[in-house]
């Protein structure tokens, strides 16, 4: 697993398995935080949130169980804090976490530090898919000077600004809108350094369209009414070891679902994806 993760970019995020509430028991749906390998397209480890609590106290659990070092950890606005800030420093590994109001005045000295300076570096991409064309331009400034109490961010070297435009083909309707992010990465080499920062903003919705979207999708999990005891979170894990072993298997050529059924009716190739 280090050999795979080394230069990873790892993001943390969580999702609700809505059918796993009990209105009967009084007990609400489970709440699962989940890191996601992006390049490597694999689950490295779950934890479930407290009961009465949220993903900020799951994500330092979930980082202390992994090892980190070389990668990107990206989550969005819910664990931008110092304290986690630090635990992915101590993993010697780099952030980039993503920005709302929740940070109080963070936020607004970010943006302001864009009206203020001019960005050190800049790229912009555009990609046409899906029915839509989108253009994103990252910004870049190292400057901290606008940032009041930097020094309580461990690590910080880069603010970054997302601007994105998005051309919806079928409506002809344009959308408009800017991120921002903090980040440890520095910008050394000006090209390379710049695409990477992008390319772990950009990476962080792997885990949303990889795992939390085939988890529904080809798992029906939003679905599942198990419930009692730790059955909700025990077979949480099992799926995702389960999309682990089927997105590693490269012999046939076709969806999760499809390689399920698969399974289900070839004993030879299930052995096969449990390596037996």
């Amino acid at each position: 697993m280090c050999k795979l993760t080394d230069g990873e970019i790892i993001s943390i995020d969580g999702k609700k398995l809505r059918g796993s509430y009990d209105k009967h028991d009084k007990k609400a749906a489970i709440h699962m935080v989940s890191a996601w390998a992006n390049q490597n397209r694999l689950v490295l480890g779950q934890v479930k949130v407290d009961d009465k609590s949220n993903e900020i106290t799951a994500i330092p659990q979930l980082i202390k169980a992994l090892v980190l070092t070389g990668c990107i950890v990206t989550i969005d606005a819910m664990g931008c804090q110092t304290e986690i800030a630090q635990l992915i420093i101590d993993a010697d590994a780099d952030y980039v976490l993503a920005l709302k109001g929740n940070q109080g005045t963070l936020h607004q000295h970010v943006k302001d530090s864009f009206e203020r300076e001019l960005p050190t570096h800049a790229y912009t991409e555009l990609t046409n898919d899906h029915g839509r064309v989108e253009k994103r331009a990252y910004s870049v400034l190292g400057d901290l000077k606008w940032i009041e109490n930097s020094s309580a961010w461990p690590g910080l070297q880069t603010l970054i600004r997302v601007e994105s435009e998005v051309f919806q083909k079928l409506t002809k309707k344009t959308t408009n809108e800017t991120r921002y992010y903090i980040s440890s990465l520095q910008v050394i080499d000006k090209q390379k350094d710049t695409e990477n920062i992008a390319r772990a903003v950009r990476g962080h919705w792997g885990i949303e369209v990889s795992l939390h979207w085939s988890l529904d999708v080809s798992f029906n999990e939003d679905k599942s009414r198990v419930r009692k005891g730790y059955g909700d979170q025990n077979l949480s894990a099992v799926r995702k070891i389960a999309l682990n072993l089927l997105r590693e298997e490269a012999t046939v050529k076709r969806g999760i679902k499809t390689k399920r059924m698969k399974a289900g009716w070839d004993d030879a190739y299930l052995k096969a994806l449990l390596r037996v």
